[in-house]
């Protein structure tokens, strides 16, 4: 830009003009890299699997190595495409033709826009933060080079998800997240717990799963094509109907990954995997896929409002379970999972709004993948200094000994509650904003939803930092984390301060999405001054209420005696016990019955043939005598038998 004003000044606005050109494309040179994003962390994880032992002293820096190379290469697409015209800045790189079959076309083909580029730094940026942390806190693993192979599997997965131009080539990144959430939950698979989470986060995304591939094949038959470009540009030529079906599906697939209302019960047990990992799908990858599947796919949403609305239900739902069971729950990192659970209901909430929501529903997830991954690692150094310990009647008074996560974990908890000027406050409000543009109802639930985050984060924080110490000396001595760990955290958490106020700054957020997700404004049922003030009073009461409440007495054992709903929250809203009542145990009955029709019916059918074939053959043997005169009795028998039918015929 200074060159190009120069020339201009000097009166040569040709030079300039064509400087401005070369620079363009320039900068446009530098997408044809762009399937580095992907093959830097896919490398360091089929290495890492193959070269097998002789890795284990130095893989893990490999593996911290490829998530950087990926972020360096990121950032150098990021200002490639700031420094891009407006119109350029959406670039599509051919690798090769895949599936030719008739009129079904699908190439492997990467795209890479505003939307795709903040995922792609997100979860770079916070994966490569999140693979350091994991080197301190992983240093006793015998496994660790596995578990960093499995960590740059999944950076990959997410990134050819993101990254992807066709709905068929994301599938395959949204099944390889699949596999590497799966790998790395039940990464202590010789802890039962463990390796049934990972099998459940498996089973429940599969259900899921069939919404993708659902939709994808409703899209080949509605519109020809299963390509970005095929489908959200033709969206018009289809009917509602096939619009609703297809949008209905995606939401089923979004549910599954990212959480949501009815397919939530994998999240909380997803916390069996090492902190590291709870921290890479909570924060940066996973839970996120979800949101982006929905504002990828918005002209479909916009074309068919009945899943745009049930888009906006299962957020509604979603965000106030998870904000629920994140009051009861005393393990830090499942209250962190019920947190993160509400966060992505707002965001999908957000971006059931349709352009009135899409930008918001990006924002607060890029805002929550700093602070969340903040608090998630941050936790992660709370049981490091605690011999793993996860239960905050536990703790207490940590922050005279842990005063370097005291800090950085204070800065994520004034995020998430939206105290301004952290982040939450510019990202969550906007949202809470917008809802009140769509109606009373969604604003109310999310307004009531900020103040109950405020509520269970402040007892978090109270109960594990505040108070007396809770824990004894023959099993916990506390202390601070290495620095390996705390300098990501501390990272994290001067983004949980400041991204908030960077995105928000001159509308910058809204000017860099709004030329792929579109931005409407609406006028909201409430003032603006008095949505924010309403919210932030809310969360100062739900913070003080839980301050007051959990700052001195913390009981050790739970009481015998409590609410219906607290005990529903515990039991995770009886997720666990309706998915058993309405799928599992009726899912085992219809197996059993399968299996006796198949034994019994078809096989008894078939098998019963064979044995009357087999049974009157084995008689008809016994007539082989090999005697003349046993065949010339029976011709004899066989005559009279015949002339007798004869006459009878005849009379």
């Amino acid at each position: 830009m200074n060159l190009t004003s120069s020339l201009i000044a000097s009166g040569q606005e040709s030079e300039a003009v064509e400087a401005s050109v070369n620079y363009a494309m320039q900068a446009s040179g530098a997408f044809t890299w762009m399937w580095l994003l992907i093959a830097f962390p896919l490398f360091g994880a089929a290495f890492l699997l193959l070269a097998g032992r002789r890795t284990d002293k130095w893989g893990h820096w490999l593996g911290v190595a490829m998530s950087l190379a990926s972020f360096a290469t990121a950032v150098v697409m990021f200002f490639a495409m700031i420094a891009s015209p407006d119109a350029d800045r959406s670039q599509t790189l051919h690798l090769w033709d895949w599936i030719a079959v008739g009129r079904f076309e699908v190439p492997i083909a990467l795209h890479l826009d505003q939307l795709s580029m903040t995922f792609v730094l997100l979860i770079t940026g916070v994966g490569s933060l999140i693979h350091i942390y994991a080197v301190g806190y992983m240093a006793e693993d015998p496994a660790r080079r596995r578990f960093f192979a499995y960590l740059n599997l999944f950076v990959a997965a997410m990134l050819l998800l993101v990254l992807a131009d066709s709905y068929l080539v994301l599938y395959f990144g949204w099944e390889g997240v699949g596999l590497a959430s799966y790998l790395l939950i039940s990464f202590f698979q010789y802890k039962p717990s463990a390796a049934v989470a990972g099998k459940k986060a498996f089973v429940v995304n599969r259900v899921g799963d069939i919404g993708m591939s659902i939709a994808i094949m409703l899209m080949f038959v509605t519109f020809g094509s299963v390509t970005f470009e095929g489908v959200l540009g033709n969206v018009g030529m289809a009917s509602e109907t096939a619009n609703t079906w297809i949008g209905l599906m995606l939401l089923l697939a979004a549910c599954g990954k990212s959480a949501q209302f009815p397919l939530q019960s994998w999240l909380l047990d997803a916390m069996e995997g090492p902190t590291p990992v709870s921290a890479l799908i909570h924060a940066a990858t996973m839970v996120t896929a979800g949101v982006y599947l929905i504002v990828r796919s918005g002209p479909i949403f916009e074309a068919a409002p009945t899943a745009a609305t049930a888009v906006i239900v299962i957020g509604a739902i979603t965000l106030m379970f998870g904000a629920i069971i994140g009051c009861a729950k005393d393990d830090i990192k499942k209250v962190l999972a019920g947190s993160t659970m509400s966060q992505i209901g707002y965001m999908m909430l957000a971006a059931g709004l349709g352009p009135i929501g899409y930008v918001f529903a990006i924002f607060h997830l890029v805002a929550h993948g700093c602070f969340k991954a903040n608090m998630f690692l941050g936790a992660g150094s709370i049981m490091h200094g605690m011999n793993d310990q996860v239960d905050m009647r536990r703790f207490g008074a940590l922050r005279f000994v842990m005063v370097g996560t005291f800090i950085t974990f204070s800065a994520g908890w004034l995020a998430i509650m939206g105290i301004p000027p952290f982040a939450g406050f510019f990202s969550k409000d906007k949202i809470i904003e917008a809802a009140f543009m769509h109606g009373w109802i969604p604003g109310l639930v999310a307004a009531i939803g900020a103040g109950i985050t405020a509520f269970y984060m402040t007892r978090l924080w109270t109960m594990t930092f505040t108070g007396k110490a809770r824990w004894t000396e023959d099993n916990q001595h506390p202390h601070e984390s290495p620095k390996i760990m705390l300098i990501p955290i501390a990272i994290l958490a001067f983004l949980s301060v400041s991204i908030g106020f960077i995105l928000a700054y001159g509308d910058a957020i809204i000017n860099w999405l709004t030329p792929v997700t579109g931005y409407a404004e609406q006028e909201t049922v409430l003032n603006h001054y008095i949505i924010e003030y309403g919210t932030l009073a809310m969360v100062i009461a739900g913070a003080v209420i839980a301050y007051l409440q959990y700052r001195r007495d913390v009981p050790i054992t739970p009481p015998q005696h409590v609410s219906a709903l607290t005990t529903a929250a515990r039991r995770d809203l009886y997720g666990d016990a309706f998915n058993e009542a309405v799928f599992m145990r009726p899912g085992q009955w219809l197996t059993r019955s399968l299996v006796f029709l198949d034994s019994r019916v078809v096989d008894g059918a078939v098998n019963g043939v064979a044995a009357l074939a087999g049974g009157l053959s084995g008689r008809l043997r016994r007539l082989q005598t090999g005697y003349v005169r046993s065949y010339g009795l029976w011709m004899l028998i066989g005559a009279v038998v015949l002339l007798g039918f004869l006459i009878l015929v005849r009379v």
